[in-house]
């Protein structure tokens, strides 16, 4: 298979990942076991691989894929989130004679629905998708609730009263998580006020500088983060000011405590890994979305910085057990006022 030579098409390195297990779901009907061969799998990232946040997560699953499935594995990244892109990049990857393919993002839904039922013999998975068919399954890390506790964290941190959200598309996953951040911020201090902002890119760091400089003007103090590349502006602007941010996808607070209070984790590589995995023990869920949560904490969890308080760890815990325990619902929607992209 000959890939446009902008694009990527490797297999790297090994990375570790903590491995984790989705949550039981129901049964599905099996399909053969592939055991002559070595499984083939290829996946696409619509976005850049090295953005070390949720592109560059779906990259370690299929790392770990790999490594320990055996696994041959092959990726394009780079792609631009559109519709018509995404479909070519998708064919490319099945006329490589793969018995998987892996589309990393919510992104994806109506591309790889349309592609799967071109193609029903090659499996299709979506990772943080809502698209299923008799050969496509999706797998989604419920970030969300992760976001929740992002509120929660935000709203119990702040000292201006006023805190931050900005994302780049407006994708299920991120809508989803603004709604349980802004939820989360909310049910903890209704008199906090919340500026939520989607500027259409999740890479451009010269934007998301001047998004966050415009939200710390209008008084935030602390920002949450669900960015990809682009995340690098907002932690120049939070250094050059003094503002808090929280993270998502990984642990940003072991990277740099002094700017990160918290990170939201989500570890939406475990999606690509259990795809390959199904499909490797005849449990594909063609048909179904398998999805996990707080109840997962190697998945899905909020990491604090060292000089959060015990008494708001306390209360981020037992916000989290009444998730859990589904005392707490995590809003799926956010019907209040958006803080308008800088020129």
């Amino acid at each position: 298979m000959n890939f446009d030579p902008t694009r990527r098409q490797l297999a790297l390195g090994a990375s570790a990942l903590l491995a984790a297990p989705f949550l039981p779901g129901c049964a599905s009907q099996r399909e053969p076991r592939i055991e002559a061969r070595t499984l083939s799998v290829g996946a696409l990232f619509a976005g850049r691989m090295d953005d070390r946040g949720f592109m560059e997560s779906g990259w370690r699953g299929l790392e770990r894929a790999r490594t320990e499935l055996g696994a041959q594995t092959r990726y394009i990244d780079g792609i631009a989130p559109r519709k018509d892109l995404l479909e070519k990049a998708l064919a490319e990857l099945v006329s490589s004679g793969v018995d998987l393919v892996i589309a990393h993002g919510g992104q994806n839904n109506e591309a790889c629905a349309e592609v799967a039922a071109q193609f029903p013999r090659v499996k299709f998975a979506v990772t943080q998708g809502a698209v299923t068919g008799v050969n496509l399954a999706s797998y989604e890390v419920l970030q969300e609730e992760s976001a929740y506790l992002a509120g929660v964290l935000a709203a119990l941190t702040t000292r201006t009263g006023v805190v931050g959200h900005m994302s780049g598309i407006r994708v299920r996953p991120g809508l989803k998580g603004r709604a349980a951040f802004a939820a989360g911020v909310r049910a903890t201090d209704p008199q906090v006020r919340l500026l939520t902002n989607f500027s259409g890119n999740q890479d451009d760091n010269a934007l998301s500088r001047r998004v966050a400089l415009a939200q710390m003007a209008a008084g935030a103090d602390v920002i949450f983060t669900m960015l990809n590349a682009g995340r690098d502006g907002v932690t120049q602007a939070c250094r050059e000011k003094g503002t808090r941010q929280i993270g998502n996808v990984v642990d940003w607070t072991a990277v740099d405590a002094k700017v990160f209070v918290g990170s939201a984790i989500a570890d939406v590589g475990i999606g690509v890994f259990e795809a390959v995995h199904d499909l490797r023990d005849d449990k594909f869920p063609a048909g179904k979305v398998r999805k996990v949560g707080l109840a997962n904490a190697q998945a899905v969890r909020l990491a604090m910085a060292p000089d959060v308080p015990a008494s708001v760890r306390a209360r981020v815990a037992q916000v989290a057990d009444d998730i859990v325990q589904r005392r707490t619902g995590v809003p799926e929607t956010y019907e209040g006022a958006e803080f308008a992209t800088p020129a």
